[in-house]
């Protein structure tokens, strides 16, 4: 078995579309850490249960309100770097004159927001090379573009959904120049949160400049080493506003520390819907989940998996859990702030035990599991060579991704035990408990060239060493 590298850095690289030419932009992009630990068993532990906690956000988000030719492209890149924390950031300049902050990228999300004014105070914010009193804000009193959204701006409703014109009670019905701000926000990340003001501000890149790009100036937050930029579904997400064609990224293996090592994401934007593919992706479509029990699920990036391979074994997951039902509830997500992949319990016991089967000639570590938070993790230690069988998600349309070992066993401690990367909760049930089911995370992408397909809707990936 190859050595299992810890945690990762990699760089992304944006492809933005301009109306006349094409260019490059390079933007920065770069991974967080996690909390201080020398200690790998709390790395992983933390990493693990940062996991189960974006799982359950994603999976119970507070309810949103109801709410052929190609055109030229032009191409922005920026460097995306692996954190120890577990995330992914760019760098992003906003305001007039520009100020260029850090933001982690995220797929699971869709507002962009930063740290803002001189008050901004985050709590439990001491991550490895983050000082929590000199997180780099965003100062809008020293940019000339700088709007607050009002209350009956339509961008505040693409937050807050229609209905928020209902709050706008220092407005009369029938005035157009009401100058009462739209309310406050207030976002859930799992284990951490942020909450501000809405602002419409300048996004600038080298060759081109978005104007009145909705962006939230946060005043507090907690566990959040910098802002978020949301390449979610929704009107308000950075691919949206920008109007990008499609977004692609490469992560480099993960090392779990805060290396310089970088690899590209790219962004494209134009007002053309060619079908032309990447050459040597494949790909499956995107599937739209049409519940409305909770319109949070329609900023999510589905994908129809068909089958979990171990080995030669093709796990029989319940089909409750491969495709959402009429409830929303069910499928399966692509989500880069997601460490690693989440399987509800049931799910997951199938694939588990398949594991236990396949590699019984090898002794359970229990206490690293108990102490990692992974499980299954195996004794290793006095052989000289490891037998673990492939792990295999196949998609809708024939799309096969045959993960590396590393990208779904990892190393612990002294290298005498693997423990198996992906995760759970402790909640079992019949069917899919709420949300999606299965949540694919970061850590099994890395080393995959992976393209989010916006213009015909479709997500590609192929192997690639993303260095």
């Amino acid at each position: 078995m190859a050595s299992l590298p810890f945690i990762s850095s990699f760089s992304i690289l944006i492809i933005c579309t301009a109306l006349t030419s094409a260019a490059t932009i390079k933007v920065s992009l770069s991974p967080f850490p996690h909390p201080p630990s020398s200690n790998a068993y709390q790395i992983l532990s933390n990493l693990a249960n940062s996991s189960v906690a974006r799982a359950r956000h994603l999976k119970y988000p507070n309810p949103k309100p109801n709410a052929k030719t190609d055109a030229p492209s032009s191409f922005l890149k920026t460097p995306l770097f692996p954190h120890s924390y577990g995330g992914y950031t760019i760098s992003l300049s906003f305001g007039t004159p520009p100020q260029a902050l850090t933001f982690i990228m995220d797929t699971g999300s869709s507002l962009s927001w930063f740290p803002c004014t001189s008050r901004y105070l985050c709590s439990q914010c001491a991550f490895p090379n983050v000082n929590p009193a000199k997180i780099p804000t965003f100062a809008p009193k020293l940019s000339s573009s700088t709007k607050l959204v009002g209350c009956r701006n339509p961008k505040c409703s693409w937050h807050f959904g229609p209905n928020v014109q209902s709050r706008c009670q220092d407005c009369e019905p029938t005035s157009k120049n009401c100058t009462q701000a739209c309310p406050p926000y207030i976002i859930q990340y799992g284990l951490g949160s942020t909450g501000g003001l809405l602002l419409v501000e300048n996004i600038v890149f080298p060759q081109k400049t978005f104007q009145d790009f909705l962006v939230g100036c946060s005043i507090f937050s907690n566990r959040q080493p910098a802002g978020i930029a949301g390449f979610g579904r929704s009107a308000e997400s950075l691919p949206s506003q920008l109007g990008l064609k499609k977004f692609s990224y490469c992560l480099v293996s993960r090392q779990f520390d805060d290396t310089g090592i970088s690899s590209n994401m790219l962004l494209e934007t134009g007002s053309g819907t060619g079908d032309a593919k990447t050459p040597g992706l494949s790909y499956t479509p995107f599937y739209k989940n049409q519940a409305t029990s909770n319109l949070a699920f329609k900023e999510y990036y589905y994908v129809t998996l068909r089958k979990i391979v171990v080995g030669d074994k093709h796990v029989k997951v319940p089909y409750s859990f491969l495709v959402p039902g009429s409830d929303g509830n069910g499928g399966t997500i692509v989500d880069s702030g997601s460490t690693f992949t989440f399987m509800e319990r049931p799910v997951f016991e199938l694939v588990s035990k398949e594991f236990e089967k396949q590699m019984g000639n090898y002794s359970r570590a229990r206490e690293v599991e108990n102490i990692s938070g992974l499980a299954p993790c195996f004794n290793i230690s006095g052989y000289k060579s490891v037998e673990a069988p492939e792990l295999t998600f196949q998609f809708k349309g024939g799309a096969k991704m045959v993960l590396p070992l590393t990208n779904y066993f990892s190393f612990v401690g002294d290298d005498n035990v693997v423990c198996l990367t992906v995760i759970t909760d402790n909640v079992i049930t019949q069917g899919s408990q709420g949300g999606p089911a299965i949540i694919l995370g970061s850590f099994q992408q890395q080393n995959y060239y992976i393209e989010f397909d916006l213009a015909n809707d479709r997500f590609g990936f192929a192997k690639k060493l993303c260095v």
